[in-house]
């Protein structure tokens, strides 16, 4: 969990999403729960070592959650919380502003 939370709301949520793995991780979960293997795919070319990172650190925030199955091999699943599924307004207006700037500057 965020040790000192800022007083700035922005801060606050640039804190949490601020890096473009977690922005990518966030877009994949919105479609439901996935797995590791699924995900390092998805997002192309993020390294095992800075995926495995940035789970960790939005499962600490509260963003995600992660289930272990006991079995062999052992199968992962991240799905979103209910505050990571709060998130998605901003992505959405993350979409929305990107496609204008690509039509304007392509």
């Amino acid at each position: 969990m965020i040790k000192e939370i800022p007083d700035c709301p922005v801060e606050i949520t640039l804190m949490l999403i601020g890096n473009r793995w977690k922005v990518l991780i966030l877009r994949e979960l919105l479609t439901g729960t996935k797995r590791f293997g699924e995900l390092k795919k998805s997002i192309g070319c993020i390294t095992q070592k800075v995926l495995t990172s940035n789970l960790r650190d939005m499962e600490s925030s509260g963003l995600l959650t992660r289930k272990v199955y006991a079995e062999i091999p052992p199968k992962v699943e991240y799905t979103l919380t209910e505050t990571g599924y709060s998130l998605k307004p901003i992505l959405d207006s993350m979409v929305k502003w990107g496609t204008v700037y690509k039509k304007i500057h392509n």
